[in-house]
């Protein structure tokens, strides 16, 4: 939780492409790299109208809930899919994971009702709920955003390939660099972390994991930032046929991150976790967190809760922090209650 002293001195930059934006629940109706089907290749049902607040039924009388997780590249969507069969598997409810561009598309999509849980970072939530921070939620608080639970340190990497020769943050100026999807949680922190380290000097790029890979591989980019729980696929799959190379953020430059932001915090990416980085790699971190809306019913969302905390062990990605005794580690905004009345149960 941030405290009222600190809020001030959040970078506030400007998001590249989204000032024509009507509307944070315009951002749900954004493609932001994401794909627009559920896993089972429908369209989710509670898009087409605009709106909705209510859970869908089916004709068997199981209740369809909506879940949107973030880009196939990364760790939000494989997640979403175990969280999926686990719910499945323990409740009535039938659940149908969304490829999005992550978090702050995810916050409009909860907004405007046509998601019933989602995927997103702890210091986006904080953004939207306080209506600060973020240009498209300055002065429009998104009333109805309600945490879940807290699941796992959302490492901030910046990748490169050896052959650019960028081996410390400085050597980023002048670069051409993946930010993330536009409106994504990985835009946010990239940009906060290089106006931090005073790289102002880049051109910025905008695409998904996945994407920001190919560019890589391709040499249209110097650089990415990816956030996600390591190892993060896309970097995986680069690394077995390119010499990698993990930017640190360390010493100095580490400090100075953590003093721009509050939700960051140290973290370190093992030696080994990428094929080639035989060195541990100290950066920065923020948390990811399941979030729903007001409106959902405290049964659903108690059910839901209990579905995968009662089951926490059943989960493979992430699963060394994923538990019902930290699940309000670094939690940012208001419990919905029915999350309250299991975490309290």
């Amino acid at each position: 939780m941030v405290d009222s002293d600190e809020r001030s001195d959040v970078s506030r930059r400007k998001f590249v492409g989204l000032a024509g934006v009507a509307g944070v629940s315009a951002l749900a109706g954004c493609g932001g790299g994401g794909d627009d089907t559920t896993t089972d290749g429908t369209t989710d049902g509670t898009t087409n109208g605009g709106t909705s607040t209510d859970t869908t039924t089916t004709n068997g009388g199981t209740t369809r809930l909506s879940w949107h997780a973030g880009g196939t590249g990364g760790t939000y969507y494989p997640l979403s899919n175990e969280c999926k069969q686990i719910i499945e598997e323990s409740t009535s409810y039938r659940i149908q994971v969304q490829s999005t561009g992550a978090s702050v598309e995810n916050v409009g999509s909860l907004a405007n009702g046509s998601a019933d849980f989602a995927l997103i970072q702890n210091d986006v939530a904080y953004f939207a709920k306080n209506g600060t921070g973020i240009d498209v939620f300055e002065g429009n608080p998104i009333e109805n955003l309600r945490g879940v639970a807290t699941l796992y340190p959302e490492t901030i990497t910046i990748v490169t390939l050896a052959d650019t020769g960028i081996t410390e943050p400085a050597d980023l100026s002048g670069a051409v660099i993946n930010t993330g999807d536009l409106g994504s949680g990985t835009q946010v922190n990239a940009q906060q972390i290089l106006d931090a380290l005073g790289i102002t000097d880049y051109t910025e790029q905008n695409a998904g994991f996945s994407t920001a890979a190919d560019q890589l591989r391709n040499g249209d980019i110097d650089a990415a930032f990816v956030v996600g729980g390591w190892p993060v696929g896309a970097i995986s799959d680069l690394a077995t046929t390119n010499d990698l190379v993990i930017v640190p953020v360390a010493g100095e430059n580490q400090q100075t991150v953590l003093d721009a932001a509050p939700f960051y915090a140290a973290d370190t990416i093992p030696a080994g976790t990428y094929n080639g980085v035989s060195q541990d790699v100290p950066t920065v971190s923020v948390q990811a967190m399941i979030a729903t809306r007001a409106e959902l019913p405290a049964n659903t969302v108690q059910s839901v809760t209990a579905a995968l905390f009662d089951n926490v062990d059943d989960l493979t990605i992430k699963s060394e922090f994923i538990s019902r005794e930290s699940a309000q580690d670094g939690m940012s905004i208001e419990l919905h209650e029915g999350a309250r009345a299991y975490f309290e149960g």
